[in-house]
């Protein structure tokens, strides 16, 4: 349950994002929903391994290569989902970083009210 909590979670500020940027375009909110479950599923799978395999430019950055990566896991997904679409790296690199901070905190205010219940 939580999992799917996350994925709308995530569609939603997706669309949203998409709505407010000028560079990131999505159709519908079913295809938002499809971006979201693919970005899950790359952040699953292929992020630890990229994180890996650039552990040292990562640690000489100070870990702001990280947001390369989360910008590079955003285009790869723009070319899974038929849809989405995001018209160039920077556009990608503050979709990315809007998306993780807004997630972030919503996802946060869901999970304490559940906890107050």
């Amino acid at each position: 349950m939580n999992f799917l909590l996350r994925i709308l979670i995530t569609a939603v500020v997706a669309f949203g994002l998409s709505a407010v940027m000028k560079g990131v375009y999505i159709d519908t909110f079913w295809t938002a929903l499809v971006f979201s479950l693919v970005l899950a599923i790359l952040n699953a799978l292929l992020k630890p391994i990229l994180i890996i395999l650039t552990l040292p430019i990562t640690i000489f950055t100070f870990g702001l290569f990280l947001f390369v990566i989360n910008a590079a896991i955003v285009l790869l997904a723009g070319n899974f989902v038929h849809g989405f679409r995001v018209d160039g790296f920077g556009w990608a690199l503050l979709f990315s970083l809007l998306l993780s901070i807004l997630t972030s905190f919503l996802y946060k205010d869901v999970r304490r009210e559940g906890e107050e219940e």
